[in-house]
C-alpha cells in the first residue's frame, strides 16, 4: 500500500498541479484586482478562469486524490499571497472529498465525463459547506445568509461556464498534442 501511494503521482503531475494551482489563485486575483474588486463581471469570470484550469488539470492527472491535492496546494498559495484563507480549508477540503467520491461515483478519473462532473460537485460543495460554516460560527440570521444567495448564484454561475470553457479547451489541448487521454 505504502509502495502504491509513494509512487502515485510522477513529479510531472505533481509539477503540473502545482503549476495550474498556482496559476489559477493568480489568475483570480488578477482579475479580481483588474475589475476592480468584487463585482458581478468580476465574481462570473473569476469563476469561469478557475473551473476551466481546474477542468484542464483534471483531465492532465487523471488519477484519484488530484482534486484533493489541487485544492491543498491552492489553498497554500492562497494563504501565503493573502495572509487568510484558513477559514475556508474545512469546506474546501469537505467539497474535495466529496468531488473526488462524485468522480469515484462516476467510474473513476479516466472516465470522459468524470472529471466535470467532480468540478461541479466541488464548486457547488464548496458554496454551500462555506455558508454553513459561515452560518455555523457567526450565528447569523437566516434571512442574512439568503442575502448571499445570488452571490453565490453568479458564483456559480461562472463556474458552470467554466465548466464547459474547461471541456472546450480540452479539446483544443488534445489536438495540440498537450492533454493525452
Amino acid at each position: 500500500m505504502l509502495k502504491k501511494l509513494k509512487n502515485h503521482w510522477t513529479v510531472q503531475e505533481l509539477v503540473v498541479i502545482g503549476v495550474f494551482a498556482a496559476a489559477a489563485k493568480v489568475l483570480t486575483m488578477f482579475v479580481a484586482l483588474a475589475g476592480g474588486g468584487m463585482n458581478p463581471v468580476t465574481l462570473l469570470l473569476k469563476n469561469v478562469i478557475f473551473t476551466t484550469l481546474f477542468v484542464v488539470m483534471l483531465f492532465k492527472v487523471r488519477k484519484t486524490g488530484t482534486m484533493l491535492l489541487f485544492s491543498a496546494v491552492t489553498m497554500l498559495v492562497s494563504m501565503m499571497y493573502m495572509g487568510a484563507g484558513v477559514a475556508s480549508l474545512p469546506a474546501m477540503i469537505a467539497a474535495a472529498l466529496l468531488g473526488e467520491f462524485f468522480i469515484f461515483a462516476a467510474g473513476g478519473p479516466g472516465k470522459p465525463w468524470a472529471p466535470v462532473i467532480g468540478v461541479a460537485v466541488y464548486d457547488l460543495a464548496f458554496r454551500v459547506v462555506s455558508v454553513f460554516i459561515s452560518w455555523l460560527v457567526m450565528r447569523e440570521n437566516p434571512a442574512l445568509v439568503f442575502m448571499v444567495m445570488p452571490i453565490i448564484g453568479i458564483g456559480y454561475l461562472g463556474a458552470l461556464i467554466g465548466l464547459f470553457s474547461g471541456v472546450k479547451a480540452v479539446k483544443e489541448l488534445r489536438h495540440a498534442g498537450i492533454v493525452r487521454n
